[in-house]
């Protein structure tokens, strides 16, 4: 790995506008391809093993009947997105068309558990023992088997009295229908720091945060 091989916000940004199955998630970049029988998405599995052994760079994975999950990070430097990343995306996407695989990026999802804390450092230790997590530079938490929710730290003098919330991450370029549905079902929405995040607060006072890439 060179040190130019990891990329910056805007320049995952600037290679994602060739590869329009992919978005910006959390760490890394992700898509979601549906085909027409199970069959076929296991054999879009298999085409992706094998373009992940050639280039020795292995996205996590989710089969789900028809339809194929992939996220792709550079765990080796620190769960940044880099050229390989760009790389592997490409081919996927590439193996997803010739087998006539749709894109879907509207379902394209990554949630965190964030927790409202005066002292992180008091208490970080304990959900990192109870969950199996691991401590990243950051404070975050993390599942070493990326398949549970990261844990993040919200240091505050004031936790909010409900000091668990979800952040929902969704594309920026899908968020639109998120919001929309989310304001019919008469949701209190704070876009104050939006598009970076738009605060839910449901109607028993229980919050969560619908995030995007956009100026994070």
């Amino acid at each position: 790995m060179t040190g130019n091989d990891i990329l910056s916000d805007q320049q995952i940004s600037d290679y994602l506008k060739d590869l329009p199955h992919w978005r910006e998630v959390p760490g890394g970049i992700a898509a979601a391809f549906q085909t027409k029988t199970a069959a076929a998405a296991i054999e879009l599995f298999s085409d992706i093993a094998g373009a992940a052994e050639m280039d020795n760079h292995h996205p996590d994975v989710d089969w789900r009947y028809n339809r194929v999950f992939v996220t792709t990070t550079s765990h080796d430097a620190g769960g940044r997105v880099t050229t390989r990343d760009i790389a592997l995306a490409s081919k996927i996407s590439e193996h997803a068309q010739a087998l006539g695989a749709s894109s879907h990026p509207e379902l394209i999802r990554a949630v965190e558990i964030g927790i409202d804390s005066d002292d992180p450092q008091q208490i970080a230790a304990q959900w990192a023992a109870g969950l199996g997590y691991q401590k990243q530079e950051d404070g975050s938490l993390i599942d070493p088997n990326h398949r549970l929710p990261a844990i993040w730290f919200q240091e505050t003098a004031t936790p909010n009295p409900n000091r668990l919330h979800l952040d929902v991450w969704v594309p920026f370029s899908e968020s639109k229908p998120v919001l929309e549905a989310l304001g019919s079902e008469s949701t209190d929405l704070d876009g104050q720091y939006a598009p970076s995040f738009t605060v839910a607060t449901d109607r028993q006072g229980n919050r969560f945060c619908i995030c995007t890439e956009q100026d994070r």
